[in-house]
């Protein structure tokens, strides 16, 4: 005879919600239902119940890192494809993976022609910090220096600053992709300056470094944080051809005609 299938009283469920547990009853029944049929003891259960939720909970919670980090959540680990048509060292890329770099203090350049996933790499790296709970801030470079001039007027810049400063890890990407003034420059040395050997920060660009000191105003300042940056950074140049070129839509094969 089929043993009933365990259900969850109306008490246990408000006691579960009352101690924020609330979301363990979406596995509890099956939990319930393995541990009567394995015969777990009640120790063995609490802990299979219990690691469900510490399990959730950090899904949950490196979900929300990466979401207010910036980061491209379709842009993982996991969704790199190893087999892409790109060069690139794949030692170091698996040597940057383990954040090393990161707990270190030292930078990184991620650096290619347009197209070869640069983008990709530098936020799947951001998603292995987030879910070791690292502090990570990811943005495009335009749009980095566009909202510190905008905190200028609104008299925000100090609090950007201190937040930019503080993360583990900052990502600028499409960095010196385009000329950056005077203001931007300064506020790229600070930055530099600010975060050397207590943090690490990850560029990628489609120039090589000796290229950026043209884009920036200032080349003194230019000159200082480049120094900095490049005085601990890890270079992966990757090298190919555009993976937008081989996303385009191939023509359907035209049919042939025939006589009647």
């Amino acid at each position: 005879m089929t043993a009933p299938a365990p259900t969850v009283t109306p008490e246990l469920r408000q006691l579960l919600r009352r101690l924020k547990l609330g979301k363990s009853l979406d596995t509890l029944p099956e939990r319930l239902a393995l541990a009567r049929s394995q015969k777990l003891g009640h120790a063995a259960f609490l802990e299979l119940v219990l690691a469900d939720e510490v399990e959730r909970r950090d899904r949950t919670g490196t979900a929300r890192r990466a979401q207010a980090a910036r980061l491209d959540k379709a842009m993982t680990l996991d969704t790199w494809d190893a087999d892409t048509p790109v060069v690139y060292d794949r030692a170091l890329w698996g040597e940057l993976t383990t954040l090393a770099f990161v707990e270190h203090h030292h930078g990184a350049f991620i650096l290619g022609p347009v197209g070869v996933g640069k983008t990709h790499l530098a936020h799947a790296l951001g998603h292995i910090a987030c879910r070791r709970r690292l502090r990570v801030h990811a943005d495009r470079a335009d749009r980095l220096f566009k909202r510190l001039k905008a905190a200028r007027l609104d008299a925000s810049y100090e609090h950007q600053m201190r937040r930019l400063i503080a993360v583990d890890l900052l990502i600028i990407d499409d960095f010196a992709l385009q000329a950056m003034d005077a203001v931007e420059t300064a506020d790229f040395y600070e930055l530099c300056v600010e975060r050397h050997l207590s943090a690490s920060t990850l560029l990628t660009s489609n120039r090589e470094p000796p290229e950026w000191l043209a884009v920036m105003a200032d080349p003194l300042l230019a000159q200082s944080a480049l120094d900095r940056l490049q005085s601990t950074a890890h270079e992966l140049i990757v090298e190919g051809e555009s993976y937008r070129r081989r996303q385009k839509p191939s023509r359907p094969a035209a049919h042939t005609r025939k006589d009647p």
